[in-house]
């Protein structure tokens, strides 16, 4: 897709979408997949705020039960099954362990209770039914857990995704549908006639220039920033935006080789240490942020009650300092004021302004396409088509070559072809298509990865990156990889470098 500024003076569109993240991405998608003509700004890169900094689950909200939300918990799960249905390649089943210690603040038969009606609230879209699990047969799945006071424990099924390509892919097929699109534009202010908010005023970042964009119909699906822009067009009326931070580590290494859910000892909250890119994730935290949602630091704090935490449930593992690869932090934008963060609902809230903004907070991310559904509600009269059994998105699609015979017909590795198809989905051919121009680019980038220098390529060719960290942390993910010489950033700078003009 090419990041073109001038068809945006080709409006008014049906709908001007302010806000790259998942929200305004999959509100983009499914407006242009129903007949809209779409404009979609994002101030930074596409799903550089929270949408990138997630758990990285696709997941009903099993602690959800404990409030009661029963509605919010069953519409979680429809949508988990939507989402593995529609985008398997982004979007894949995870089997979760949780451990019982004697003592815990939510004993055994709590838990029992919980995941059974989990799967009871799942019906037609369950994954793989729970099973109850004793205390020796949780040390033999997870060796090294702490086994003194070990009562017992549950086995369920949820998802674990990629947030950022998943969030980058509703953008892309939003694209591929006619939506004119555009990251490092941002909206400076607003164009008001006659009390209606018609259009914005931008700046793209990148071309350095001025434009506006008019459309019949403007939604700000910006997170956690709702706030501020509210004040751009004075909304008094507009209920207020309550970010909490979410902090998460990468640690060197599978310090357990299933996923885990366990309650944390300080304050009751449930966290998770999750496989990934063959390291562990750990997270999360949940406390109030006051300060700008463009700088959300991880103080020590946080990731000394993450290493406290996990290393009370895995003594053995190598929990220190130096062996941390990554942290992040992201916003949740939740809207009620009332509570602590935790027992804060995560149901969306679609408010208009008084000048007419369809603004959009809340929500959590496993349900961006029910959130994309309710907005289109509010826009336009029209039949929708049915998208709640399947939203496939840019890479969905049945795979029907072998990784073996690709593998042959290009000379490369099986393992570098089978990683591509599981990153781009049926969109791998596209990035083996500038192999077949540059034989040159089927190298890997690295040693620490089967990257290869026609991923580079592709990203800033096809999806819009226009800035080594776009590459590195959203396209690539090549931020939670541990790489001793940074050979990657090297090569990402020379071939960006040698792509732009």
């Amino acid at each position: 897709m090419v990041r073109d500024i001038k068809k945006f003076s080709e409006g008014p569109f049906d709908v001007l979408v302010i806000g790259g993240g998942i929200n305004g991405a999959a509100i983009a998608h499914m407006a242009a997949l129903n007949g809209l003509r779409v404009a979609l700004l994002e101030k930074g890169d596409f799903a550089s705020g929270a949408s990138s900094k997630s758990t990285k689950l696709i997941h009903g909200g099993l602690r959800y039960l404990e409030n009661f939300e029963l509605d919010l918990v069953r519409e979680s799960l429809r949508e988990r099954y939507v989402q593995i249905k529609s985008a398997p390649h982004l979007v894949r089943p995870q089997r979760f362990i949780i451990p019982v210690y004697r003592g815990d603040k939510r004993p055994l038969w709590m838990m029992r209770i919980g995941v059974w009606l989990y799967d009871v609230l799942s019906g037609k879209y369950a994954i793989e039914k729970r099973r109850a699990l004793s205390a020796g047969e949780i040390c033999q799945m997870v060796p090294g857990i702490q086994r003194q006071g070990l009562i017992g424990g549950v086995e369920y099924s949820d998802a674990q995704m990629n947030d950022a390509r998943l969030c980058l892919e509703n953008v892309l097929s939003a694209a591929e549908k006619g939506a004119c699109v555009a990251n490092y534009v941002e909206v400076r202010s607003l164009i008001q006639e006659k009390g209606k908010t018609v259009g914005a005023h931008a700046f793209d970042g990148i071309g350095k220039m001025a434009f506006d964009v008019r459309a019949r119909n403007i939604v700000c699906a910006v997170g956690p920033w709702t706030n501020m822009f509210a004040k751009k067009e004075r909304a008094p009326s507009l209920p207020q935006v309550r970010p909490t931070k979410g902090v998460h580590m990468i640690v060197k290494g599978q310090l357990a080789n299933r996923a885990l859910l366990v309650t944390a000892q300080e304050d009751r909250r449930v966290f998770f240490v999750l496989p990934w890119a063959h390291h562990s994730l750990i997270g999360t935290t949940d406390t109030d942020f006051h300060g700008s949602p463009d700088e959300v630091p991880v103080d020590q704090e946080d990731v000394d009650y993450l290493i406290r935490e996990a290393k009370r449930v895995l003594p053995f593992a190598e929990l220190k300092r130096e062996n941390i690869i990554a942290t992040f932090a992201g916003l949740r934008p939740l809207v009620s004021k009332i509570g602590a963060p935790a027992k804060i609902s995560r149901k969306h809230v679609i408010k208009k302004s008084d000048s007419g903004i369809l603004y959009v907070m809340g929500g959590k991310y496993t349900t961006y396409r029910k959130i994309a559904e309710d907005v289109m509600r509010r826009l336009t009269q029209k039949p929708l088509l049915d998208t709640r059994e399947e939203f496939p998105v840019y890479g969905s699609g049945p795979i029907e070559e072998g990784a073996d015979d690709i593998a042959k017909k290009h000379e490369m590795d099986v393992s570098v072809i089978q990683g591509l198809m599981d990153f781009y989905g049926v969109r791998y051919k596209d990035v083996l298509g500038f192999i077949d121009k540059d034989r040159d680019l089927k190298q890997p980038i690295c040693s620490c990865s089967s990257v290869i220098r026609a991923q580079i390529v592709y990203a800033i060719e096809r999806e819009m990156a226009c800035t080594e960290d776009d590459i590195a942390m959203r396209r690539l993910m090549l931020g939670y990889i541990d790489c001793a010489d940074g050979q990657c950033r090297e090569m990402i700078r020379k071939i960006l470098k040698e792509r732009r003009v």
